[in-house]
């Protein structure tokens, strides 16, 4: 198994009680500790991301294999730290996998695909993960909100302040770009 097409990013803004590695490909010899985003994942056979994982919390290192979303330069493949420190942020081609190093059996699957960015916010506590028609924000205890809809095709990121994120989006009905302003506390418009 291969790893996904194109650069890596390692983004490890927020604290974290674990330390990973990309690996080239997938071990010949599979460590004792193997799980693979999603179970029994048939997207598997395209590629997939292959991280080792080294939890503080345990001796044992784990081999994490993330499912290729898309093998497109656009979106991205890395690893992040999360605003729970025992979580890392595994995207492979879009897809974004939300992994408790503790307990790794347990993660979750962000639910857009793809995810066309990742943005850490450290100073809100929140990962957020934008979409071709929204924002979905994740916390130290897991999904923050997601937004509503800001764009038929492509938001874009201008400024943080404060609490607060600008961007834009384009809508379809009017075909022009249309400002927006979220805030981080709640997902909701504002001012």
């Amino acid at each position: 198994m291969s790893s996904p097409a194109g650069a890596s990013s390692v983004d490890l803004r927020f604290p974290h009680l674990w330390q990973a590695e990309i690996l080239p490909a997938r071990p010949v010899i599979l460590p004792a500790r193997h799980f693979v985003y999603p179970r029994n994942a048939e997207e598997v056979e395209r590629g997939a991301l292959e991280v080792l994982v080294r939890p503080s919390q345990s001796a044992q290192p784990f081999l994490a294999t993330c499912a290729l979303g898309f093998r497109d330069p656009a979106v991205p493949t890395g690893l992040w730290s999360a605003p729970n420190p025992h979580e890392i942020c595994a995207v492979s081609g879009g897809y974004a996998y939300m992994i408790d190093s503790t307990v790794p059996e347990r993660f979750t699957m962000i639910p857009y695909r793809p995810v066309l960015q990742v943005r850490p916010v450290v100073d809100a506590g929140l990962l957020l993960f934008v979409g071709h028609r929204g924002i979905f924000a994740w916390g130290a205890g897991g999904e923050a909100w997601e937004s509503e809809k800001l764009s038929d095709e492509g938001v874009t990121l201008a400024a943080i302040e404060g609490n607060f994120l600008r961007g834009v989006g384009w809508d379809m009905r009017t075909d022009k770009e249309t400002r927006f302003t979220l805030d981080l506390r709640s997902g909701l418009r504002g001012a």
